[in-house]
């Protein structure tokens, strides 16, 4: 029964914290705090969040690892530009969604056009049985998925399709990247793939780019996916309404 007690004590503890880093990450992107200025004093902005200042503490520190907050002890708890935020960490990309879907969007498409290809041609030179295989397995979960009511699950099975190409190539940076941006991936295709005929006609690139990862036809295969991602950029610009 202890040990029951003490797990909903950490678990209490971990929700209020998540929710004081949603509030705190929210607001300063948002801009409701401008870079440069201090936060709220501790005790005001306990009270106004409803946590003890040690949830808030903890909360704070969060904030600061995202490279949003600067604490010091003399000019206590500022915040810090944009330039200086960890735009890859989850929560980060979560709330510039909430905040401006469309500077998202914008930014997702510039990086897959800057990385995609360079990494689909590296896949097709290093691009190993497992990879191939794990490279078919998620396409034939989009085929799958393409053909359910409502497209259940094609979006996770497209996510799972770039992760592979990233890890195709044997880079284990590009690899993290991949799993990093998974949040600014599924808003990109939530959108594109609302476009009426979207989904159909991505799924032969999709074939396309596996093809040539296969055939170790490195020029192809950035071609191919170049081709996925001006159509996605098109499919954005006509999609009928913003994902939530």
């Amino acid at each position: 029964m202890a040990s029951r007690g003490w797990a909903e004590i950490v678990v209490k503890f971990l929700t209020m914290h998540q929710h004081v880093v949603d509030e705190l990450g929210r607001r300063i992107v948002a801009g409701a705090w401008k870079p440069g200025d201090p936060l709220p004093v501790e005790d005001a902005l306990a009270a106004e969040t409803g946590v003890s200042r040690g949830v808030l503490r903890e909360a704070v520190k969060a904030l600061v690892a995202k490279g949003m907050l600067h604490v010091r002890p003399r000019t206590g708890t500022r915040v810090l530009p944009p330039e200086h935020w960890n735009h890859l960490d989850r929560d980060v990309l979560r709330w510039k969604q909430a905040e401006d879907s469309a500077a998202l969007l914008r930014d997702t498409g510039e990086l897959r056009r800057i990385v995609e290809p360079a990494a689909a041609r590296l896949a097709a030179y290093r691009a190993g049985p497992d990879d191939l295989r794990a490279l078919y397995d998620s396409l034939a979960a989009m085929e799958a998925a393409a053909s359910k009511p409502g497209r259940r699950g094609y979006v996770e099975a497209d996510i799972a399709f770039h992760r592979a190409l990233l890890d195709a190539g044997g880079n284990r940076l590009l690899g993290s990247l991949g799993r990093a941006v998974d949040i600014a991936l599924e808003h990109s295709f939530l959108v594109s793939t609302r476009t009426p005929g979207a989904v159909d006609a991505s799924l032969p690139g999709h074939r396309a780019i596996v093809q040539a990862v296969e055939a170790r036809d490195g020029a192809a295969a950035a071609a191919a996916v170049l081709a996925i991602i001006e159509a996605a950029e098109q499919e954005i610009a006509q999609s009928p309404a913003d994902a939530d």
